[in-house]
């Protein structure tokens, strides 16, 4: 499971810190094709099936050699399995540079030493720095001098391409000199420039974490005050500096440890690749590389890691050490010395979050991941830093098949690992959120960079505010642009947009009440001052009298948005932050699923409401008198009663003028003279009987028993409970507070009679029947799954969105015919069940972006998809299942969908898709996703969400455009009209003395006739959700001609071809009928004549 390997896309993560490798872009004449929305429905390729290696006895049996038996060791001893080791060992190739590269970047390095040294007028370091060039900034400002005289001369040379600046990680006081050779090369290698001071020049003690190097009066352009008053210390601004005194005795150390052993550069490696595919190492003050392999160090002088270790080993061992070591409490360091004059880690975790001590004692390594520094908040990055490596090992300890993919191969970008994401902006008004916050010392410190200085606060503000809802609180800035040196450097407020990720817990998210303390306690004062106007008194129902905030939130959807709320009032409230500065990404796609006439509500009241309804009636079939065998078992088996109906029933009410009436049987007509009534679709329920030697033992038998039990079923219901009902030879319509139920009475035993097949010589043996397969699903195998599905939303309450918003992108691309419903609900709870290496989805938005990533990156021809549905399936089982997928994969259908009730067949994919429509399926949802992505992402605004769920129509032979009159749901389309039909139904539902038209869609109705008339010629597509065209696709071979016979004329015309009679499709003709089935229905036929030909 998961993405394709990432070749190119990795190449250079594990660079040196001085040469960088980057991306390749661009994808070719292929990515070209793949992207173009004009495209027939692929073909399911001829190959890739994987298929197992045949071998001779001779070779099967062959003893092992020495080699072979030391690999199988050392495979056993340093890796999980030998795939795993395999799976290494091909990424390693991609990310490494080749010997070839290595020579090219080693000579163009050899050029830039000596072009560097032959710039003219250059003076030694010494004769620019003075001793007090660490106070106010002098330093850095020598040191960008000293870098532009550089760059001056160097622009000039033609062995360079490109000569820019850019920041060195974010810092804007320490830019840096990025050169890139001429021609071929100028992609392949950026030199970074890092003037660095003599290493003995600055006096660590002047650099402490404790000390003051910016003067306050200086900084403000003011006198100095002489009043004695101590100045606050500025321990980033000293780390700064010591950073440039320490760079190259760093890299030396980590060319002596690394260089030991192959295994510990492999680590490096591969946990470099682990950063990037979860964005840890990106924009400023990420959790880099060279921070990393600093670890590594450090565990290899702990003797946490030896040399003989594997790269597997390491990445294992660090990712073991980031999950269970908090350096927020007890840091850590790299220095050996006793020597008593250097500071304690104490000294430094009052001024940082993360301590990570170089070799000098004195650098703390993780100043930059610190979040906040005086507020003393956490390290939000550390958090979620530690948070991926738990997850990571919880993912390694499950020794799962995939692991390796979802590990190392699986990107995660923000958008799709947090529920919902904030931007701030434009970042200048965190400017005046630094005055409002008193944060001068902190400017002082991060030399008037008001984003790095607000964000520590800001963050812990949130936090606070947000308490239980929040799981996990990230924040991602894009890395500062590379400048031409003729430029002007970016200011702060340039410098992109501030993100804020939220990991939302689902248990405290939906809560519309933050309790506070009693009125008279002293905390009482302080939880006002936070929540200001937002806060009163209430008096709850133990007679206590407290503070409270009470949002307002009528619907689940309202309420799953709270956090929308907080955060902008918080940040009103204390930052001057206004709301219109605050753009909330967090349910932009909830309108694709709310109710016809809803605003605010996604559904979930109206799926809860009929939920209910269904319990009651449940209760009163277990308890109805005389019926002649009692109830055993009441079983929803329909997506309603599984939380997955894209749009919910309501309860409905009839308007009789739409109607026309007939008494005897107490139902109602469509009147042709009024628009097509509202669509009402009745709720499956399986009610088992007892079983009993009474049943007869013949199938037809059987059956009429079964009739009788309905209207049985029917009289009673009427009788007890004065329930409408209507009864048919197999279900029993029951109309209950404005709901219909169609209750199918099940024999248990009635499967097993319809496999039974007679020999002629009376031998009577059992085989699946399609009659058998098809009421085993629906009587037992269905209400199973809604069963299990129905528990699995009590467990994730976000699972209804993300299978509603899943089906409804599937039906909006008109391919929801081949899927059954089913199969898409599993595919969703696939998402919850088996989020790795996700947290389980509190959101449908992060739930749909993530089914779209698992429809078009999940290998289908390959492998199965499990659903663990209540974790029966053990590991073993898992194995033996994939073991027999591999083995009848010509059999099995092209999408597997494995759970522990249907463990070989994959029931609810054997009718569809079809490779074709699958392939599809796939091709769009690998084009949605960066575009919604990238909409949602968007800080100005998502624009129209709606774009992704449009249908390509575009690739279709003939469109059929349809009536609105006659659509009952018109108004679920994607693209809501403004104003519809009125669909006969009442405004106030009551009780009604008559039974709904039920399961009336005339464009269902007239699909059906044209697949029943044309199938053999062609393809139709239809979105059941409003759509207001059908897609027709032509079959590749109904257009060859076929051999004259007088049998099968149907759509088809006579014509002379090389002197003998052949048939072949009577277009004109076809698109007629089209035209003359659908009549009052169809509005036009339009026929896109240039896709194809006789």
């Amino acid at each position: 499971m998961g993405p394709a390997p990432a070749g190119e896309q990795l190449r250079g993560a594990t660079g040196e810190p001085e040469v960088m490798e980057p991306a390749l872009e661009g994808t070719g004449k292929e990515g070209k094709k793949a992207s173009s929305r004009k495209r027939t429905l692929a073909e399911p390729p001829a190959k890739g099936l994987l298929q197992p290696v045949k071998l001779s006895r001779a070779e099967l049996y062959k003893e092992p050699t020495n080699e072979e038996l030391n690999r199988l060791r050392e495979t056993e001893i340093l890796f999980h399995s030998s795939l795993l080791r395999l799976q290494v060992e091909e990424l390693l190739k991609e990310v490494r540079l080749s010997e070839k590269k290595k020579d090219r970047i080693d000579a163009f390095l050899r050029e830039v030493n000596q072009r560097v040294v032959r710039v003219p007028s250059v003076p030694e370091t010494e004769e620019i720095l003075q001793d007090k060039d660490g106070l106010n900034q002098r330093y850095f400002r020598k040191r960008a001098l000293y870098l532009a005289h550089l760059a001056h001369h160097l622009a000039q040379d033609p062995l360079f391409g490109s000569v820019c600046f850019s920041y060195t990680n974010g810092c804007h006081l320490k830019p840096s000199l990025l050169l890139r050779p001429r021609g071929k090369d100028e992609r392949l290698v950026t030199v970074r420039l890092h003037p660095c001071p003599p290493p003995d020049f600055f006096r660590p003690c002047r650099l402490l974490p404790t000390k003051n190097n910016v003067r306050s009066a200086w900084y403000r352009g003011q006198s100095p005050a002489g009043d004695g008053s101590p100045e606050p210390p500025t321990p980033r601004y000293n780390t700064w500096v010591l950073q440039d005194t320490v760079l190259e005795s760093h890299l030396q150390l980590l060319s002596t440890i690394l260089s030991s052993a192959q295994g510990l550069k492999d680590g490096v490696a591969l946990l470099k690749v682990w950063l990037r595919q979860r964005e840890l190492d990106k924009g400023q003050g990420g959790f880099t590389g060279f921070l990393v392999s600093m670890l590594v160090v450090f565990l290899v002088s702990t003797r946490k890691i030896h040399t003989t270790m594997s790269g597997y080993q390491v990445l294992r061992s660090v990712l073991q050490f980031l999950a269970t070591t908090d350096l927020t409490v007890n840091g850590i360091s790299l220095c050996l010395s006793s020597d008593p004059s250097l500071p304690a880690l104490a000294d430094f975790h009052q001024a940082f979050s993360v301590v990570f001590l170089d070799s000098s004692g004195h650098l703390n390594l993780c100043a930059d991941v610190t979040a906040s520094t005086y507020h003393q908040g956490w390290s939000l990055l550390w958090l979620q830093v530690q948070h991926e490596a738990r997850l990571s090992m919880m993912l390694l300890d499950s020794r799962a098949d995939d692991g390796f993919h979802l590990l190392l191969m699986t990107p995660k970008p923000m958008i799709r690992a947090f529920d919902h994401v904030l931007h701030l902006r434009p970042l200048s008004r965190l400017q005046a959120a630094c005055h409002r916050l008193k944060l001068w010392p902190e400017l002082q410190d991060n030399g008037g960079d008001y984003v790095s200085a607000a964000l520590g606060p800001l963050t812990t503000l949130l936090e606070q505010g947000l308490g239980a809802r929040l799981n996990l609180l990230a924040h991602s800035r894009p890395p500062v642009p590379e400048w031409d040196i003729s430029q002007d450097p970016p200011k702060h407020k340039d410098s992109g947009t501030l993100t804020l990720g939220l990991l939302l817990r689902p248990e405290g998210l939906t809560s519309v009440l933050e309790l506070g303390p009693e009125a008279d306690q002293p905390e009482a004062a302080k939880f006002r001052q936070f929540w200001g106007s937002r806060s009163e008194l209430r008096r709850f129902q133990d007679g206590a009298i407290r503070e409270a905030v009470v949002w307002e939130a009528a619907s689940m959807s309202q309420k799953r948005l709270i956090p929308h709320q907080v955060v902008t009032h918080l940040l009103a409230l204390h930052a001057d932050i206004p709301e219109t500065c605050v753009h909330y990404v967090g349910g932009p796609l909830d309108a694709l699923i709310q109710g016809l006439k809803e605003t605010s509500s996604t559904g979930e009241e109206a799926l809860v409401a009929a939920v209910r309804c269904y319990d009651d009636l449940s209760r009163l079939l277990w308890g109805l008198e005389g019926l002649p065998l009692t109830v055993s078992a009441v079983q929803g088996a329909h997506p309603v009663l599984r939380y997955t109906e894209v749009f919910p029933p309501t309860p409905v009410r009839p308007a009789f003028s739409f109607y026309e009436t007939l008494r005897e049987r107490s139902s109602l007509l469509p009147r042709l003279d009024k628009p097509c009534p509202a669509y009402v679709e009745p709720m499956t329920v399986v009610c088992h009987l007892e079983g009993s030697g009474q049943w007869p033992q013949d199938a037809e038998a059987v059956q009429r028993v079964r009739a009788a039990f309905q209207l049985r079923l029917a009289e009673l219901l009427t009788q007890q409970h004065g329930l409408q009902c209507r009864a048919t030879a197999t279900h029993t319509d029951v109309l209950k507070d404005g709901f219909v139920f169609r209750i199918r009475v099940a024999y248990q035993r009635e499967p097993q009679i319809l496999k039974e097949v007679q020999s002629p010589e009376g031998m009577i043996s059992l085989r699946d029947t399609a009659a058998s397969l098809r009421l085993e699903r629906d009587t037992r195998q269905l209400p199973l799954l809604t069963s299990a599905l129905h528990g699995l939303q009590q467990q994730h309450p976000a699972f209804s969105g993300v299978a509603r918003l899943a089906k409804r992108w599937v039906r909006a691309q008109l391919l929801g015919e081949g899927f059954a419903d089913e199969s898409l609900d599993l595919v969703a709870a696939a998402l919850f069940l088996h989020p790795e290496p996700f947290t389980p989805p509190s959101s449908p938005q992060v739930g749909f972006l993530r089914f779209l990533f698992l429809v078009s990156t999940f290998d289908w021809k390959n492998n199965p998809l499990f659903v663990n549905l209540n974790n029966e399936l053990t590991v073993e089982e898992q194995v033996e299942i994939r073991s027999g997928f591999l083995a009848a994969r010509a059999q099995l259908p092209v999408m597997v969908i494995v759970t522990p009730q249907d463990r070989k067949n994959s029931v609810w994919t054997q009718d569809g898709p079809s490779a074709q429509i699958l392939q599809q399926l796939v091709v769009l949802a690998a084009e949605a996703l960066p575009m919604l992505e990238k909409q949602l992402m968007d800080p100005r605004g998502p624009g129209d969400i709606r774009t992704v769920f449009r249908p390509p129509l575009d690739i279709y032979d003939v469109l059929i455009r349809l009536s609105p009159r006659h659509i009952p749901r018109h108004r679920q389309a994607v693209d809501s009209p403004a104003a519809s039909f009125c669909r006969g139904l009442l405004s106030q539902p009551g009780p009604s003395s008559l039974m709904l038209v039920l399961g009336y869609d005339p464009p269902q109705l007239y699909l059906t006739q044209l697949r029943e008339a044309f199938g053999d010629l062609a393809l139709f597509f239809y979105d059941q959700h409003g759509g207001e065209v059908i897609g027709v696709l032509w079959k590749p071979t109904s257009f060859q001609p076929q051999p004259f016979k007088a049998s099968s004329t149907k759509g088809r015309m006579v014509m002379s071809r090389g002197g003998e009679l052949v048939m072949v499709p009577n277009v004109e003709a076809i698109l007629e009928d089209f035209a003359v089935l659908g009549e009052g229905l169809v509005q036009t036929v339009e026929a896109r004549s240039e896709r194809w030909t006789v």
